[in-house]
């Protein structure tokens, strides 16, 4: 809330000098890629009376506790009669309360099969977030539930790459990272590249479709199932991907996957949640030369970034065009995962001429299968880390992941501003590859902080605009310019802040950038909304509005498409908490539901100490007739400010422009 507070003391400024004066997008179904044509030799089925075991890792978390969820999908599953030689083999655990009798203060386990769901043990209750549990889960149905084709899904909470999955609630939501599931896969069963020793693993949870988690897997699985995005709360169809394999239980992993995601997005659509929904089915055996491709562009990158730093800003301005997943913004928090192939697209060949081709090839050759919704439609089937928050803990936590990885040293030099000598030793490794990697001497990442950016003059037109005049080289560093919106209310002296959002004109080249401020702003049924813009695509945008929903703290998803010129409520959802678990539950707003919209105000103008405070003027009750639409602000003042924002996440004001709106006419206050 920097920003506010800043934006505050502006407006303390500008204001208290007395002598100044004061319709819906309709919905679009999935979209399923089919195999690569080099996918055409590859077996469909095995032996029609070839055994399966799946085993079930089920940490119930809150998702139980309040939501009854896990509860739901095994009343799912036992809708589905299984035949001889396929079994389901479950632990439950991680929740302080059940909704089906299953006992919360142990871990049991479960076999559903051809005898119905039988009861198999209980053990104390044991952290399902430690890999010492799954560990031990992994190696009881190993012995006990062998199988030609054996799979595993995890279900639960997931953070991406650097957070993990499995966030246990009754160990202070401790999570499984990828480290911690690599090694007890390992120590449970040998790996092998050519026989891995299972057939298929997957993620009921959100945002685990990443290229670290198909790193993770390689050798361990032939196959794997997870979805780059947030997962709404019903997460699988249990019935639906049962079914398929009990009907057939010759098919292999893939096409297994494919009936898991075709019945997952049919879920999803049904109850109006498929907009943002995403599923992949990846083929484990080409990971290796996709993670020879990747680390190819993170090599390229580096180099560039070296020989000139503008390159992390123009990078930087690709991956917040590029899909991402989870928010990654102040309010939602952040996963750091942005789409792999829409990330290279987006980079285009300036930014990555050498191997960004030959990146999407191997993306295309690795991802056998998946499905999306509308606002998801340039989804690759895996996402990657990028650095949106400049955080050098979860920073951290990623690199751990793999040592040998040229992205480490790139978004080290971005973050600290600088190569290490270790970096450095990395560069000079790559001569060989790369010409400039020999003599290259890079130089310090100088931050836009020493351009004293921070309330940066603007400059009026004659005809009434708002200028942010920067120019070309202060522009090379920054990878976003916004407009920040408050009212001022003069006769209760109060700042009410609206949000962020990016209507402006941008001349990048010259680093000019002009407001286009004409007195509206977004609310639902004409309750004035705070919104933020989480993604900037080139056929909508995405949004997030803070609101209590029946009492309780969500953020609302919305979307802006272009060619309709309308926006769409998409659903709620809870934000990142702080151990990165993202809330799988997208919940949709119906009739009766009650909405506050949350705005952050100014109280006390006399005070430049004051700390925003979240505030709910207006109270909606939702009906089959709620939009969200773009309301004419009305008279008043209007307090505009340009944002800048940097490669490390940093951001700055300019200064403050006021506006009047008088009769629906904007003037530049003072000017009217």
């Amino acid at each position: 809330m920097a920003g506010a507070v800043v934006l505050f003391v502006v407006l303390i400024a500008v204001l208290g000098d007395e002598e100044g004066g004061p319709e819906n997008a309709e919905p679009v179904y999935a979209e399923s890629s089919s195999a690569p044509s080099s996918y055409a030799e590859t077996p469909a089925a095995y032996a029609s009376n070839d055994t399966w075991a799946i085993y079930w890792y089920l940490c119930g978390s809150d998702l139980e506790t309040d939501g009854a969820c896990a509860s739901a999908d095994l009343d799912e599953m036992t809708k589905i009669a299984l035949p001889e030689g396929v079994s389901v083999i479950i632990e439950t655990g991680g929740a302080s309360e059940w909704h089906n009798g299953v006992e919360a203060d142990v871990n049991s386990r479960y076999v559903y099969d051809s005898g119905g769901l039988q009861f198999l043990e209980k053990n104390p209750s044991a952290n399902m977030g430690d890999g010492a549990t799954l560990e031990s889960f992994l190696r009881f149905c190993n012995k006990n539930y062998p199988a030609d084709h054996k799979a595993v899904i995890f279900w639960d909470h997931g953070g991406g790459s650097a957070a993990g999955v499995i966030f246990d609630e009754l160990y202070d939501f401790d999570s499984l990272s990828l480290t911690e599931i690599r090694t007890a896969f390992e120590t449970v069963s040998p790996t092998s590249k050519e026989n891995p020793p299972y057939e298929l693993v997957g993620f009921d949870a959100c945002l685990m479709a990443t290229i670290d988690v198909a790193d993770t897997f390689n050798g361990i699985a032939r196959w794997l199932v997870a979805s780059e995005e947030s997962e709404p709360g019903i997460g699988w169809d249990y019935t639906g991907l049962l079914r398929a394999l009990a009907q057939s239980p010759g098919m292999n992993g893939g096409e297994w996957g494919k009936a898991i995601c075709d019945t997952f997005y049919a879920a999803c659509d049904a109850i109006g949640e498929g907009d943002e929904a995403t599923l992949s089915v990846v083929d484990l055996s080409r990971v290796d030369a996709l993670m020879a491709a990747y680390d190819d562009i993170g090599a390229e990158s580096l180099i560039y970034a070296c020989v000139n730093t503008s390159f992390f800003s123009e990078f930087g301005r690709a991956a917040r065009k590029a899909v991402n997943f989870g928010g990654n913004n102040f309010w939602d928090g952040y996963t750091n995962m942005v789409d792999l192939g829409d990330l290279v697209r987006q980079s285009g060949k300036k930014l990555l001429p050498e191997y960004g081709e030959r990146m999407l090839a191997a993306l295309e050759d690795c991802v056998f299968y998946q499905v999306h919704g509308a606002y998801r439609d340039r989804v690759g089937g895996l996402a990657c880390y990028y650095d949106y928050d400049g955080d050098y803990d979860t920073f951290n936590a990623y690199v751990a992941l793999r040592e040998e990885n040229p992205f480490r040293w790139f978004y080290d030099f971005e973050i600290t501003g600088e190569l290490s000598s270790d970096g450095m030793r990395y560069v000079r490794s790559l001569a060989e590859k790369y010409s400039q990697a020999e003599s290259v001497s890079p130089k310090k990442m100088i931050s836009p902080k020493e351009d004293n950016l921070e309330d940066h003059p603007v400059k009026l037109t004659g005809d009434g605009y708002a200028v942010l005049e920067l120019g070309s080289e202060i522009a090379d560093k920054l990878t976003g310019v916004y407009c920040n919106l408050a009212y001022y209310d003069e006769e209760s002296d109060i700042a009410i802040f609206l949000g962020k959002d990016n209507d402006l004109d941008a001349d990048w080249e010259n680093g000019v950038f002009t407001d286009n401020f004409h007195g509206v702003w977004g609310s639902i049924d004409g309750a004035l909304v705070y919104m933020e813009l989480t993604d900037e695509v080139d056929d909508y945008q995405l949004y997030t509005v803070p609101v209590l929903l029946n009492g309780e703290q969500y953020s609302l998803s919305v979307s802006y498409t272009y060619d309709s010129e309308q926006y769409r409520i998409l659903g709620a959802r809870r934000g990142i908490d702080g151990n990165g678990m993202a809330d799988k539950n997208l919940r949709q707003l119906k009739p009766g539901d009650v909405i506050e919209p949350l705005l952050y105000v100014f109280s006390d103008m006399d005070n430049a100490d004051e700390e925003p405070e979240q505030m709910a003027f207006d109270s909606v009750t939702v009906t089959s007739d709620t939009r969200f639409e773009e309301m004419d602000l009305g008279d008043g003042l209007f307090v505009f400010m340009f944002e800048i924002v940097d490669a490390r996440n940093e951001s700055y004001l300019s200064e403050a422009v006021v506006f009047s709106v008088e009769d629906g006419e904007v003037y530049l206050w003072g000017d009217e």
